[in-house]
């Protein structure tokens, strides 16, 4: 497996992590991206599992790569398995409106047989570090529906408090949105108050051996 540093350095390359590269979409991650928004389980609580036309997916992927350009560091990432370079899914670490405020927003979707392996966990904390390290930013927040589970316990393990939650009209009902949406947070204060948690305990483990 190429290492951490030679993958970074590749073109398009935005994070890798342990066991993942975030790089930007490209046109060719087309027949990747309709077969995720094609997936049922994985458009539950999207759109309820409808199928999503190829067309609508390509003028979205259009928007995506555009966007790379207006603002740099900010984005939807493709993430590849390290091992094997197949397609894991996509995150977003992204402005509203595509202008950069102080409060991008998280997001993920990944294929279902890359479900229950921490793989949204560690692709969110990559983004929220690289955020907080490399931008002048004081919050990250990301949504989800108050059912939606396994989104929240993603958001709660990377760090993330929830802070309110709120009713939306969406376009597409979806059973258990009458429960509403929630809104998860972190401050940049908490941010750094986590990683000197952190720290500390990698310390103490040292110490013990």
């Amino acid at each position: 497996m190429t290492s951490s540093t030679g993958l970074a350095n590749q073109p398009g390359v935005h994070l890798v992590t342990e066991r993942m590269v975030l790089r930007r979409f490209t046109t060719n991650d087309l027949d990747a991206l309709v077969e995720l928004d094609n997936d049922p389980e994985v458009m539950h609580y999207i759109n309820n599992g409808a199928p999503v036309d190829a067309d609508d997916v390509a003028d979205t992927l259009d928007h995506w790569i555009a966007a790379y350009h207006r603002t740099p560091g900010f984005g939807f990432w493709a993430a590849d398995d390290r091992r094997t370079g197949d397609f894991i899914g996509w995150f977003h670490f992204r402005p509203a409106h595509y202008n950069i405020p102080p409060e991008p927003e998280l997001g993920y979707r990944l294929r279902r047989n890359y479900w229950g392996r921490g793989l949204a966990t560690e692709g969110a904390r990559a983004l929220i570090d690289n955020g907080f390290e490399q931008h002048p930013i004081e919050r990250v927040v990301a949504e989800t529906m108050v059912v939606h589970t396994a989104s929240r316990r993603v958001m709660e393990k990377a760090g993330l408090r929830p802070t309110r939650t709120f009713r939306a009209d969406w376009p597409v009902r979806i059973p258990g949105d009458e429960h509403g949406d929630v809104e998860y947070a972190l401050t940049r204060n908490d941010w750094k108050h986590q990683q000197r948690s952190m720290q500390s305990t990698s310390t103490e483990s040292r110490n013990r051996h």
